[in-house]
């Protein structure tokens, strides 16, 4: 769906097509976001990296203008950031699905942080209370983990308690971490 440059207020740029991200996700996805933020932002807290959520463009090509807007994205290279854009390689990026975004996150978005590099790459669907981590591998990703919320205590697939690290920072959080809502 190609947005009205003067009336947008969230969009990406992917392959020279404006895609606008309006109208703004349920509350669930703002909740899940806020809540990796803080788990992601309070572990991150002795790192030269910074985490944003939802407001910084990602410029993955060097031939184009193309940008991203992911969800949750941390950038430790410093000198790439200028103005609200990063020009580096993310080491971590989360997409949260919504109705109007799940099939880019899952297709061409996926694919463009892999080809860009980025080692670790999540999924999240507030909806489905369940999370995809995806691991770079030699330049391919591979899914090592994927979780749905059972928080039925008398269920044997019981994993509200289960704990998330990332791979390349001292973060952990639980499922009833991101999907307590």
């Amino acid at each position: 769906m190609l947005a009205d440059k003067r009336n947008r207020i969230r969009d990406e740029k992917i392959n020279g097509e404006i895609f606008d991200m309006s109208p703004a996700p349920n509350f669930r996805h703002s909740v899940v976001n806020g809540k990796m933020f803080s788990k992601i932002s309070s572990g991150l807290k002795d790192s030269l990296c910074l985490v944003f959520m939802e407001n910084i463009d990602y410029k993955y090509s060097k031939d184009s203008d193309d940008y991203l807007e992911p969800d949750i994205i941390i950038c430790c290279d410093r000198n790439q950031i200028r103005g609200n854009s990063y020009y580096g390689t993310p080491k971590f990026v989360a997409e949260t699905l919504s109705p109007s975004t799940a099939k880019r996150d899952r297709g061409v978005k996926k694919d463009i942080y892999e080809a860009s590099g980025v080692e670790e790459y999540w999924i999240v669907s507030p909806t489905e209370r369940a999370v995809e981590i995806y691991y770079l591998k030699n330049g391919r990703y591979e899914i090592e983990e994927s979780y749905i919320l059972d928080d039925d205590e008398t269920s044997e697939h019981y994993n509200l308690k289960q704990e998330i690290t990332l791979r390349a920072f001292p973060v952990t959080m639980t499922l009833e971490d991101i999907f307590a809502y």
